[in-house]
């Protein structure tokens, strides 16, 4: 009977050291999605406090041939005040990033909050005509604009 009993002790024991080994690794693996989800979901949230809408006219009285600029007005419609400067903004242009940009509160507060306007002017625009697209990119959120000079 103590034949059967030292064998079966060991693997009994091996066998508690080993899922004790497999629940570390899976205790580690959720701990690091949870974190994860934990910061998706802080990234998320700021997302979803940040948006803006183009309310410009789409016609082509946004471009100015004298100052070879076009000139988009844009609306803060989120949640949160946001910085009213060229950094704030990405702009594509007819498929070609452009840094020189400008922009300016169109109430003259010194803070762009949600319902504010800003005038995001576009230079070094040279000679358009036809069919454009400006992609205007803040903290994630995405607006395109089309028009037509």
């Amino acid at each position: 009977m103590a034949d059967v009993s030292v064998p079966s002790l060991i693997l009994f024991i091996a066998s508690i050291v080993i899922a004790a080994g497999v629940s570390g690794v899976l205790i580690n693996t959720v701990t690091g999605i949870s974190g994860a989800l934990d910061d998706r979901g802080a990234d998320v949230a700021q997302n979803i406090r940040t948006d803006v809408e183009i309310i410009s006219n789409a016609d082509g009285s946004v471009y100015d041939p004298g100052a070879e600029t076009v000139t988009l007005y844009v609306k803060n419609t989120g949640r949160r005040t946001l910085p009213a400067t060229n950094e704030t903004f990405d702009v594509i242009f007819d498929a070609q990033y452009r840094t020189n940009v400008s922009v300016s509160i169109v109430d003259g507060s010194s803070e762009w909050r949600p319902g504010g306007v800003v005038a995001v002017e576009i230079g070094g625009l040279s000679g358009l005509g036809g069919d454009h697209q400006a992609t205007l990119v803040v903290d994630g959120d995405e607006e395109t604009f089309r028009f037509n000079v």
